[in-house]
């Protein structure tokens, strides 16, 4: 079992002036800090998830494509932290979790709405981000192969369609 370090995220968040949604997960997982990219794990559906939302085929899998689909779509993605202590993946492992601040990104962007991936995501921005982004975060249901079962019911689906209505919204 491996033992909990402190670790600091390494990825810069993904977005431009032209962003109206960010999409934040809870700490890079091991396989995306080792590919230094978001939503890594081949097992994660987050990528498929977030083309059938738009009605899209998903990236091709380098981090340029990747990049140049969410920035396409106006969609943001980072994390909700900074640094933490962790074991493993598990986002029930975390520890003394500091938070990223959000307002320089908002700022610079015009994302109108912020959803969270997972409940942990949801539960550490509301309890550590809220506050200083001065905007409340939507939950959508986690896109890990620890969710794998519950991606299955039509529910997962409906709540992230919400991503594709916030986009609408704006134009």
């Amino acid at each position: 079992m491996p033992t909990a370090s402190t670790l600091v995220h390494p990825l810069n968040p993904i977005y431009d002036a032209r962003s109206r949604v960010l999409i934040l997960g809870t700490f890079p997982s091991p396989k995306s800090r080792e590919a230094r990219f978001y939503y890594a794990h081949p097992q994660n559906s987050f990528w498929a998830t977030l083309a059938a939302v738009l009605g899209e085929e998903s990236p091709a899998p380098d981090a340029a494509s990747k990049t140049a689909f969410l920035l396409a779509r106006r969609v943001a993605v980072w994390d909700v932290l900074h640094a933490c202590e962790i074991k493993g993946a598990s986002d029930a492992e975390i520890r003394n979790p500091v938070p990223n601040l959000f307002r320089p990104i908002l700022a610079a962007s015009e994302i109108a709405a912020i959803f969270t991936t997972g409940k942990k995501a949801t539960e550490l921005f509301n309890a550590l981000c809220a506050e200083e982004a001065g905007m409340e975060t939507v939950y959508l249901p986690s896109t890990s192969p620890a969710n794998r079962a519950y991606q299955k019911r039509p529910e997962f689906m409906a709540q992230w369609l919400r991503v594709r209505e916030a986009l609408d919204a704006g134009e």
